[in-house]
């Protein structure tokens, strides 16, 4: 029988480290919907210093599929992002639907 109020704790498979720790900024490349602008914003770091510490961090096939990953999608890039999402908005309004 459970207690009344203990909620079960719900794991994450990726969980967010500590801003502070080299881990946030690896975790952060990884995460689609963060941009390479938010990530220099919170840790200071601009995209050339992130591909340096994936490039470390990663085994080679890892950093490949990453920056393969990267360079696909455009949400890794504020204005790629931004573009997209008017393309897309524009196709819904006029009726053209994907």
């Amino acid at each position: 029988m459970s207690k009344k109020g203990h909620s079960p704790i719900t794991r994450v498979k990726n969980p967010e480290p500590n801003i502070e720790s080299p881990d946030w900024v690896i975790w952060a490349a990884w995460a689609d919907r963060i941009t390479f602008e938010e990530i220099e914003k919170k840790a200071g770091k601009t995209e050339s210093e992130v591909i340096k510490i994936m490039r470390r961090s990663l085994k080679p096939s890892s950093f490949r599929l990453w920056r393969k990953r990267v360079n696909k999608k455009s949400i890794k890039h504020r204005k790629k992002f931004e573009y997209s999402r008017k393309q897309i908005t524009s196709k819904i309004k006029k009726g053209d639907y994907l």
